[in-house]
């Protein structure tokens, strides 16, 4: 049995990344939502909507689990699959618990959609793990819009971050969070405008193991030959563009883990 990663578009490809490189014999199906993509400017019940319409598609393709490698579709969905759905469904959340455990004393600085941004699991997450109020939140949406056009590194990018980020004193912060999956493809140009003393922190590691973790219990690990099947909006991609622009992703995301 496959094991499903969906986002809204190809940010999630960055947990998917991590999942081949822990699970080496597992087989795997990518959904990205391109028909929908950006989420994180869409209403609640659009969101709702669409992230419906995609776990209805991957259950009948009988996964054994799936991964919502997407902070948007976690924080207004998930809840609700896991009420339809029997099978183990692993979300995300902005790794602000484990930025404020590296360090504790200087700020973190917690970069996300306007969605989730403005969401109560966010808020309630922040109220609970954040008790000297060392928490702050930016939303970055367009960095999504310059990811699904594989603009990763230009003037615009670095002016649109560099806009972004002014208004803080970074010297006092200790980590950047990364909590939307896409934005993992811009650690070069946000590794130009933080000073060293400010550390990247994402939640796509933390979000695998909990997939092994739950794979174990129910003994569904398995060892064989690794693939990866990726869909559209539910459509199969086949064509060997869009193979290779995903393949692009790829290498582009072995370069940032090293930063």
């Amino acid at each position: 049995m496959k094991i499903a990663f969906f986002d809204s578009g190809l940010g999630g490809l960055s947990v998917l990344h991590e999942a081949r490189l822990a699970l080496p014999g597992e087989q795997f199906i990518f959904y990205a939502d391109e028909d929908h993509v950006p989420y994180g400017t869409k209403t609640r019940a659009e969101v709702q909507g669409f992230v419906a319409q995609a776990f209805d598609f991957l259950v009948a393709q009988d996964v054994k689990a799936i991964v919502v490698a997407c902070n948007t579709a976690t924080s207004v969905a998930v809840a609700e699959m896991r009420h339809r759905y029997s099978i183990p469904i692993i979300g995300m959340e902005p790794a602000a618990k484990r930025a404020l455990d590296l360090d504790g004393e200087h700020r973190v600085l917690v970069t996300a959609t306007p969605i989730t941004v403005k969401g109560n699991k966010l808020k309630l997450l922040i109220e609970h793990v954040d008790k000297d109020h060392l928490v702050d939140l930016l939303p970055l949406p367009q960095l999504v819009e310059f990811a699904e056009r594989q603009e990763f590194k230009s003037q615009a990018v670095y002016d649109y971050l560099a806009k972004a980020l002014a208004p803080y004193e970074l010297s006092e912060y200790s980590a950047l969070v990364l909590g939307c999956t896409h934005f993992n493809y811009f650690k070069d140009t946000l590794r130009e405008l933080l000073p060293p003393n400010v550390s990247f922190v994402d939640g796509n590691a933390g979000t695998v193991r909990e997939l092994i973790r739950q794979l174990e219990v129910r003994g569904q690990l398995e060892q064989g030959e690794p693939t990866v099947d990726y869909y559209y909006s539910g459509r199969p991609v086949t064509e060997a563009k869009e193979l290779s622009r995903l393949h692009a992703y790829l290498e582009r995301l072995d370069r940032m883990r090293r930063i």
